[in-house]
């Protein structure tokens, strides 16, 4: 009987292990309520030692049965860690990543408070050989979308020009200040902070030597500084012929709209003190290639690229052409000199002050004087100093104004409007002054010698043909600009905001 109860308990505790690992191999976790079976490793006793043995029970009519009790123990406080295989690993799944977008929160629109029209002003300084001129410029800006318009344009002129000051640049600076004291009446005391202020001096300060053109220069910086006004940098400089030539083409465009050419075929003549300029913009590759490199001028504009013919010619503006033909300019010995000319009425005698030099000139007494005599002159003034450009001779138009507008108008060929003429015509009309000197004295002594010379300079110098066609007005200033968009209403939009870019470009430098 024990041997049969021992090999029952051994199958027993045998099918308990394999149901066990039988279970845990398909739930892979232990459950709540497992509790761990201890078994004693001693094979001589298989049995557990029990302290408290159960009292044998004896049952009526049979024999007296030992029964082996079975002795539970709780789980231990640590339960060894069972296999990584056997432990449930969840698995979690990841969605698929997706760009964050923030939720989106409408808010009803504010409204938009309607655009009120905004004001623009910026001073302009022209320093001429012959006189400093203020242009003070109003834009307006009625759409926030569109560029500002030009609305007016004050215009001031002071007598004379900087050079003259060359050896007193304090009073030089003067000027500048009576002009601003214009300025400050013009423009609202409001806008004064935000005006942009600049002078670009042209001929008359190339004239002279570095140093007293920088002592120029300085002083109206200083005036500049001690105004209400934005001084941007570089607001104070000296224009080269080149950039001279590039403004007028430039210029061109709003200006056609009065024109009944195309500015493409329309030239430039500028007749100022100390210099004068052409510039025009080639038809035929032969003038490019026939001009001296100095004499050309690559410019951008609007995403087009001109080559333009462009070159200023100083020493040859109407005021030092009079003392180049008197054989003045350069001269020494200015205290005692007095300078004749054929050009001149017989009795004229007077002082010129050019360049912050006097010179005495006179007309001569006991000579003869007349057109023969005065383009004779004045032809060994031009003579080999022009280049003649290729086409001039051909069918282009050119716009003549400073200088070549005033003679015209002071000897009747053009109204104070301006207007059309030949060369032939200047010719014509220098014939008639020069061989009437004493009639056309009270206008002017030297109005023989600057029409004869303006005919030369034409025909001479340019090479242009008795019919090349001439338009001469004013002033190549904005204020004719103006005067041509109020011509042609359909153009003012598109014109007047060519202007405003090249103003603005010009007052309103890279740093405001």
């Amino acid at each position: 009987m024990a041997n049969l109860l021992l090999t029952l308990s051994l199958w027993l505790l045998a099918g308990s292990h394999f149901v066990r690992a039988t279970y845990y191999r398909h739930h892979r976790y232990i459950p709540h309520f497992y509790r761990y079976r201890e078994h004693t490793a001693n094979t001589d006793n298989l049995l557990p030692d029990v302290s408290n043995p159960v009292p044998e029970v004896t049952q009526s009519g049979g024999s007296t049965n030992q029964e082996i009790p079975e002795v539970f123990h709780p789980a231990p406080e640590s339960v060894h860690p069972m296999p990584e295989v056997f432990h449930h690993v969840p698995e979690v799944v990841h969605p698929a990543p997706e760009s964050y977008l923030p939720p989106q929160v409408h808010h009803p629109a504010a409204p938009v408070p309607p655009f009120s029209s905004r004001v623009f002003y910026g001073i302009m300084f022209d320093a001429g050989s012959t006189g400093t001129r203020i242009h003070i410029y109003k834009f307006i800006q009625k759409d926030p979308v569109e560029l500002p318009v030009l609305d007016s344009e004050m215009y001031h002129a002071i007598k004379p020009g900087l050079s003259e000051y060359k050896y007193n640049p304090e009073e030089g600076g003067n000027t500048i200040r009576q002009l601003l004291k214009i300025a400050k009446k013009t423009v609202p005391e409001e806008e004064w902070k935000r005006t942009p202020v600049v002078l670009r001096a042209t001929a008359g300060l190339r004239l002279l030597t570095e140093e007293q053109a920088e002592g120029i220069l300085k002083e109206v910086r200083e005036v500049f500084e001690e105004s209400p006004f934005y001084v941007p940098i570089n607001s104070v400089s000296i224009m080269n012929g080149i950039n001279e030539g590039k403004s007028h083409f430039v210029a061109l465009f709003p200006l056609s709209c009065k024109l009944k050419y195309s500015f493409l075929t329309v030239g430039i003549l500028d007749l100022g003190g100390g210099s004068t300029q052409i510039t025009f913009l080639p038809k035929s590759k032969k003038t490019i290639e026939t001009a001296p490199s100095s004499y050309t001028a690559r410019f951008s504009l609007f995403n087009n690229t001109y080559e333009l013919y462009t070159h200023s010619y100083l020493k040859n503006g109407l005021i030092a052409a009079r003392l180049a033909t008197l054989g003045a300019l350069g001269a020494d010995g200015l205290d005692w000199k007095v300078f004749t000319s054929p050009c001149l009425p017989k009795k004229y005698r007077a002082e010129v002050t050019f360049g912050g030099n006097t010179y005495k000139v006179s007309g001569i007494p006991d000579g003869y004087a007349g057109y023969k005599l005065c383009y004779y002159e004045v032809q060994r003034v031009i003579k080999g100093i022009f280049h003649q450009p290729y086409e001039v001779k051909g069918t282009n138009v050119f716009y003549a104004f400073s200088h070549y507008f005033d003679r015209a108008n002071e000897t009747g060929l053009i109204s104070e409007r301006g207007g059309t003429v030949e060369v032939r015509d200047f010719k014509k009309k220098a014939k008639e002054v020069c061989n009437k000197m004493t009639k056309y004295r009270p206008i002017s002594p030297f109005l023989c010698m600057d029409m004869t010379y303006i005919t030369c300079l034409l025909k001479e110098g340019f090479g242009f043909k008795d019919s090349t066609v001439l338009l001469v007005t004013f002033f190549f200033c904005v204020s004719c600009l103006y005067c041509c968009f109020a011509s042609s209403s359909e153009k003012i939009t598109h014109r007047s905001q060519l202007t405003y870019r090249l103003l603005w470009r010009e007052l309103y430098l890279d740093d405001h």
